[in-house]
């Protein structure tokens, strides 16, 4: 066997290595089936109703860190971004009555907006990208930077480190992709004679004499 080995130095370097990887691989695998920690239900259905812009207006540093707080008994109407119709959803999954929004942590924007960085004035300063939550920034140090628009949340977290002011907020133009139809009144605790009024036998009346004229 030591003979063999020493004929075969590399041959038995890769043999006790692979040797090695499947050890610390079954280990590895082991662990992660034994010592796997379950996620919480109730923190990823609140999150998924954030809206995600990644803000960090609710003192939080994202809104997954936000849908923690909430089900560990924090406020629900910390988000300006989401606004009120966020807190009413998440008022609603925790059947609870949704309050206004909290005015301390800012306003709810009529019109969602993007950022646009003004190139020609833009020194490469790389400060709006260390500032985006979500890498929605495009750029190099002294190059000009660009927002992808299609990442961008709208959080204006990259307007106020920018030396040189060249960062607008411009709104969001709506297409057929994103316009949404505004969800009635549920009417789920109606009964059935409360949705659609019955026709009386006297409004059905001249339809049936109707029909037997056509029929004639």
């Amino acid at each position: 066997m030591i003979e063999l080995i020493t004929q075969h130095p590399i041959l038995s370097a890769l043999i006790a290595l692979g040797s090695l990887a499947l050890i610390f691989g079954g280990i590895l695998g082991f662990a992660a089936v034994q010592f796997k920690v379950e996620g919480d239900p109730i923190v990823e259905a609140l999150d998924a109703l954030l809206p995600q812009t990644q803000c960090g207006q609710c003192g939080h540093p994202g809104c997954k860190p936000y849908a923690q707080g909430i089900a560990n008994g924090e406020p629900i109407n910390k988000c300006p971004p989401g606004g009120q119709s966020t807190i009413d959803n998440i008022a609603e999954l925790l059947g609870v009555e949704a309050p206004s929004l909290d005015e301390e942590h800012g306003e709810e924007a009529e019109v969602k907006t993007v950022a646009y960085i003004r190139e020609d004035e833009c020194i490469g300063c790389t400060k709006c990208i260390q500032a985006c939550p979500v890498d929605a920034i495009l750029g190099a140090a002294k190059q000009m930077h660009t927002v992808i628009v299609d990442e961008c949340t709208g959080c204006d977290l990259c307007v106020e480190p920018c030396p040189v002011d060249c960062i607008d907020m411009l709104p969001v133009e709506q297409t057929l992709q994103e316009w949404k139809w505004t969800a009635p009144n549920k009417m789920s605790n109606l009964i059935a004679t409360d949705r659609a009024p019955l026709i009386s036998k006297s409004d059905s009346a001249p339809s049936s004499t109707s029909d037997e004229e056509n029929a004639a």
